[in-house]
């Protein structure tokens, strides 16, 4: 049996988080398209995962939007705190039973939770074109981050939710924030005391309404709780006294942060679907903690239905930036 997850005790042989990690930004091997990533502290082994969905970017004769289905899990690990990264090929064991095959799997987040690591991941039965079908959220439990056993299905009560994203809140309690695309893409909560246990989420309802958007992640800085969304055009950034509810949109730029880390041809590219992990204190004594994202490079922006036909638009890689908070507002570092 695989061993039970260091505590953060035992983690000294780990490098600590680097605040320029991904200063060259990580380019998936195989499909170029790294998307949705998620950063894991490993204290077996010692070094930090990146989890991704991976993209089909290069893979030619596909159309539509196939090149963003059948996808796998993409997985890299870095021993230097996130200066270098080696892709380890893609997660076994992800494919729920009686799935439809190939399957898609998306935008994963993975938890450290009662000793081992959940994962939350959006399943979605085939192969299309377009932007139909069932999709639904699922979790895996593992010892080590490289054997997962497959838990069970949450119950939504939606047929298509996907982008999950889990975490404690202030009143001690977990929750599970999730996109549901049959209920204008806004953002939408489940809670519950046993969060290793599919069966045990109860639905709470609409977390962050309004102008549609994805890819939810909930984290706790420098005594406040944040949220940030991403809403095409950068990331959206929401805070709340206990993560329970009550999110207020943060007045400063809009609310928006990551809105132009790169350009192409003059535009902005914007910041998409990220996580947040916490740094070292920066000289200062401030909380500081790390965004990591991914942006495609070649892509000015447009509707993804409408991207230009140049094969380079598909094409994505992982950066990041440092966060802050400065006189209440959270700040981001573009590197």
């Amino acid at each position: 049996m695989p061993a039970t997850p260091a505590t953060e005790e035992s983690a000294a042989t780990r490098a600590p988080l680097r605040p320029d990690a991904f200063r060259v930004p990580y380019r998936d091997p195989v499909w170029d398209g790294p998307t949705d990533p998620v950063l894991v502290a490993d204290h077996l082994k010692g070094e930090w995962v990146l989890f991704y969905t991976q993209r089909r970017a290069t893979k030619a004769g596909l159309t539509g939007v196939e090149w963003v289905h059948g996808t796998g899990i993409g997985v890299a690990r870095s021993p230097d705190g996130g200066a270098t990264w080696t892709y380890q090929g893609t997660a076994e064991g992800l494919v729920p039973p009686g799935t439809g095959q190939p399957a898609t799997l998306w935008a994963p987040d993975v938890v450290c939770i009662g000793g081992q690591w959940i994962m939350y991941l959006t399943v979605l039965p085939g192969v299309r074109t377009d932007w139909t079908g069932q999709a639904g959220i699922v979790q895996f439990a593992s010892k080590d981050l490289e054997h997962w056993e497959y838990l069970g299905a949450v119950d939504l009560d939606s047929p298509r939710v996907i982008d999950a994203a889990v975490a404690r809140c202030g009143d001690g309690r977990y929750r599970l924030w999730y996109k549901d695309e049959k209920r204008d893409c806004n953002t939408f909560s489940a809670v519950s005391d046993t969060p290793e246990d599919p069966a045990s989420w109860v639905l709470e309802g609409v977390a962050i309404p309004g102008r549609p958007h994805e890819g939810p992640k909930v984290f706790r800085l420098a005594g406040t709780y944040w949220m940030i969304v991403d809403e095409w055009r950068g990331q959206a950034v929401y805070r709340s006294d206990d993560a329970a509810g009550n999110w207020t949109r943060q007045e400063h730029l809009d609310g928006l942060i990551l809105t132009a880390p790169e350009m192409t041809g003059g535009r902005p590219v914007v910041g998409r679907h990220a996580d947040v992990v916490p740094l070292s204190a920066g000289e200062d004594g401030a909380e500081r903690a790390l965004l990591v994202y991914f942006t495609h490079p070649h892509w000015g922006g447009e509707d993804i239905g409408a991207m230009d036909a140049d094969p380079r638009t598909r094409l994505s890689h992982v950066r990041a930036a440092v966060l802050e908070v400065r006189d209440g507002v959270l700040m981001c570092m573009e590197h």
